[in-house]
Order: C-alpha cells, then structure tokens, then sequence
C-alpha cells in the first residue's frame, strides 16, 4: 500500500489533478486482531487535534511550528508549484505568512488508513487578517506516525480559484 500511496501522489503535475478512490478492501487484512486494535475515531480525534494546533501556529505567523508538523523527506504540493520537500516546507509556510494569509480552516471529509499510514481528503480555506478569502480548495494528506505522533509524510492541496489573469 506504500508504494500506491508514493505512485499516487507522485503523479501531481502543473495542474495537479489527484483522484483518490480508496475501496473498503485496503482497510481489509488477514489479521482482524490486527484491524480492531487500531482506533479509526482515536487516529481522527488526533488528526483534528493537529489541524487545530496548525491554525493556531498560522495565526501566530509561525513557520517553524508548521514545518514541525511535517516528516524531514515530506512533500509538500500545491496547484501550479513544483513539489516543496524537506526544509522547504518552512520557507513555503513563510512565504504565506509575509503574503498576509493568517487564517486556514481544515475540513476532513474522509479518513482512512491504518497504524501504518493515513490518508485524509478535505476542504481547506485560506484567509488573511482581515478574514478576506485568500485561497480555497480541496486537500489530500498521508500522514506516518514518527514517535508516536502522526506526522505529514505528503500533503497536496488543490485550489479550486479561478486561475488569475
């Protein structure tokens, strides 16, 4: 499933169009021990306890903090960019703050995954100081658990703006 998930999102291109389809079959295993030990609602609390966590460090202009969430060989991808990696990420999540956007709201609209990986799908908005609509659109993010914390190993966000003429 790892190589999937790495074929997947290495596939993002200028215009990065990522579609997911993810059947009941890949939560599916031999081991149904192994299945019921691992806490979908658990993982998923965790989950919206990190987004909330990030918007507060993006309230606070705070680009280190952000970059903290990520694993060191995470990517990082966004609509007409060539893909951010490692310590990039900082830099990009800097960039946006000295752009003014000071606010990001992070809406799951899917979870699915197991104690190795996560994939969450979901709206995202990005807004400035005076809460005016920067940019929105939707997300795909595989997070990896490092140290007992799930951590962002890719994270695609597809804006759905009309492109700026």
């Amino acid at each position: 499933m790892k190589k999937l998930i790495q074929t997947i999102l290495k596939m993002a291109s200028l215009f990065l169009i990522i579609t997911i389809v993810i059947s009941t079959g890949c939560q599916q295993q031999t081991d149904d021990t192994k299945t019921a030990a691992f806490d979908m609602q658990k993982a998923k609390s965790f989950i919206d306890s990190i987004n909330t966590k990030f918007s507060g460090e993006l309230r606070d202009g705070d680009s280190v903090a952000l970059a903290s969430h990520y694993w060191p060989d995470a990517e990082f991808l966004l609509s007409n960019r060539e893909p951010i990696k490692g310590k990039d990420i900082i830099s990009a999540w800097g960039g946006l703050i000295k752009m003014g956007v000071r606010d990001i709201t992070l809406s799951i609209t899917d979870i699915t995954g197991d104690e190795n990986f996560l994939i969450t799908t979901g709206l995202y908005e990005l807004k400035d100081a005076n809460k005016t609509l920067v940019d929105k659109g939707s997300y795909v993010v595989v997070w990896k658990p490092q140290n007992g914390e799930w951590k962002k190993y890719r994270d695609a966000g597809i804006t759905s703006m009309p492109a700026a003429k």
